[in-house]
């Protein structure tokens, strides 16, 4: 039987970081959700697609593939058998991708993937849905979250880390608003999942959430 671990949390609380390192640790199969989501938001902008627009993008999704595989161990999202990871990071895609993500065609088309490969493999996914909707019987389930202000500081950093000019202020307005609606949308909202353990990474190091997040594992195996 697979064991899954299930990592949910709010734009910018280093779900993806602490995932990717429990799963080198772990030697489980990393599935990032969130940047499938971000693959598909990529290809409603490349076709001028209105992230209002319903029935456009229940049409997109008939024209979509996403996969995951691995090169040289680093997980690589194929949009339509093109490597994407460098272009789905930006902010355009991520408001679109928080927008476009609340349709039923979009969220059944990544959660059937999600679940085929959560059924055969050890694997630690991460998103905002994970613990609540897509695997509901994980055996791990995490709420990670920090504060709007550090997680604000934390994305202007790596922006600037990259030599991207960067606004904190629209930042920190960006996530606040992203938190409002990933918490309110109709269809699997954001939210801790009953049976989920809290982590506040808000003081914490990534060193210090990875060890928290494999204390819990422990206790469950």
């Amino acid at each position: 039987m697979s064991f899954n671990i299930a990592i949910d949390g709010p734009a910018g609380a280093g779900k993806s970081t602490i995932a990717k390192k429990l799963a080198k640790e772990l030697s489980f199969i990393y599935v990032d959700t969130g940047a499938m989501y971000r693959a598909m938001a990529l290809y409603f902008i490349r076709n001028g697609i209105d992230d209002a627009d319903a029935d456009a993008i229940a049409r997109a999704c008939e024209n979509v593939d996403i996969t995951i595989v691995y090169r040289n161990g680093e997980q690589c999202v194929l949009l339509n058998g093109e490597d994407v990871n460098g272009l789905i990071r930006s902010e355009e895609v991520g408001n679109m991708a928080s927008n476009t993500s609340v349709y039923p065609p979009v969220r059944a088309k990544l959660t059937a993937l999600q679940q085929k490969l959560a059924a055969t493999s050890n694997i630690i996914m991460d998103g905002r849905d994970i613990g609540t909707c897509v695997l509901p019987h994980a055996q791990v389930k995490i709420y990670l979250t920090a504060s709007v202000d550090t997680r604000a500081k934390r994305r202007y950093d790596e922006l600037l880390k990259k030599g991207t000019q960067a606004d904190l202020a629209q930042i920190k307005k960006d996530i606040a608003e992203r938190d409002a609606r990933d918490m309110n949308r109709e269809i699997a909202p954001l939210k801790q999942a009953e049976d989920a353990v809290l982590v506040d990474s808000s003081e914490m190091d990534i060193d210090e959430v990875v060890a928290a997040v494999l204390a819990i594992y422990k206790k469950a195996v």
